[in-house]
């Protein structure tokens, strides 16, 4: 009898698999399957599942994995018979150890189910950052009543409508910012590996990864929408920091690692930047210590940008899809280039 393991018991209630998610997986794969739903608690975050023993122990023989991405030791228990693995995550970067590599598995991600409520997120950095919400908390924690400060220029408040906005990425997650900012008048350019994919009517400009740069140039927002590759690491250097119009604000939902945070720091307290939001750190939970938390420029949130009640729906139906087409030999949706790392 063909395996499936379902390892998606996240010790976070709101990514806990539903008993309806495990119903459909039974009844898209069908007879001839058994479903092994691992009942031991695992982490969701950082784009990698834990490794328990009854994981382990559940994965041995096991031609299907279904997981918050899939840990090394899950995946050397599988070798020899994996064939697809699915995760719940958008990233894949932890996924791919050797090990998973060795095992010649398919990879598939969840990259744009997390994009409505990720673009929801990003539309709230933006009008924090652009109607003064830096300033406004400073005055709070205060208890400062500082209405002089927004009324006579001292602190920058502007409209969202004709804001330039620069969105690095446009993928799921990219075209979803970039809908919403054009639908409330903002003007947007981006860039993606491969600009002649781009299809979004109303877009400016899209340029390729050459072209960052330049992007930076007309930004006077900038939001980071691109995966954790070995090629973005620190993609938002501080050149490219240097690069932005004086007081422009980054917002950054996607992942720490693709930004400079020393030269993101120096920009904030030379007054190059106007501020910044950021949901994501090159070390989370980010550390008490950390400037972070306390510049009068930053607004922290702890990697929640994605957190939806509506999650498992969008992810019920790429699931049921994928496994009809796995059972098919059809093409899987969501399909992870191993060499590219997405």
């Amino acid at each position: 009898m063909r395996r499936a393991v379902v390892d998606l018991q996240s010790y976070r209630p709101i990514w806990a698999v539903p008993p309806e998610t495990l119903e459909i997986i039974e009844g898209a794969f069908g007879q001839g399957w058994e479903i092994v739903n691992v009942s031991e608690p695992t982490c969701s975050d950082g784009d990698g599942s834990g490794s328990s023993q009854e994981v382990l122990a559940a994965a041995r023989e096991a031609e299907v994995y279904f997981g918050f991405g899939i840990a090394p030791k899950v995946a050397e228990a599988a070798c020899g018979t994996l064939r697809w693995v699915h995760s719940a995550a958008a990233g894949a970067r932890a996924s791919l150890s050797d090990s998973f590599k060795t095992t010649g598995a398919m990879l598939t991600n969840s990259r744009g189910i997390h994009a409505e409520p990720v673009a929801d997120w990003v539309v709230m950095a933006i009008s924090f950052c652009l109607r003064g919400g830096h300033a406004a908390v400073a005055g709070q924690h205060e208890r400062r009543w500082s209405k002089d400060s927004f009324t006579d220029g001292s602190i920058p408040v502007t409209e969202l409508s004709g804001t330039r906005v620069g969105v690095v990425g446009l993928g799921g997650i990219g075209q979803a910012v970039a809908r919403r900012c054009l639908a409330l008048t903002m003007e947007v350019r981006g860039v993606r590996r491969r600009p002649e994919l781009h299809y979004l009517d109303g877009v400016t400009w899209v340029g390729g990864p050459a072209d960052l740069l330049e992007l930076a140039s007309h930004s006077e927002v900038l939001v980071i929408c691109a995966p954790h590759t070995e090629h973005t690491e620190e993609l938002i250097s501080a050149e490219v920091l240097e690069s932005l119009p004086r007081g422009a604000y980054v917002i950054n939902p996607s992942r720490g690692a693709l930004v400079d945070e020393v030269a993101l720091l120096e920009g904030l307290e030379s007054g190059r930047l106007g501020g910044c939001v950021l949901d994501v750190f090159a070390r989370e939970p980010l550390a008490a210590d950390h400037p972070f938390w306390d510049h009068p420029k930053v607004l922290v949130t702890p990697h929640i940008s994605a957190v939806s009640d509506r999650f498992w729906g969008r992810e019920n139906a790429l699931i049921a899809d994928n496994i009809g087409r796995y059972l098919s030999g059809a093409k899987l949706r969501n399909l992870v280039n191993i060499e590219l790392g997405y």
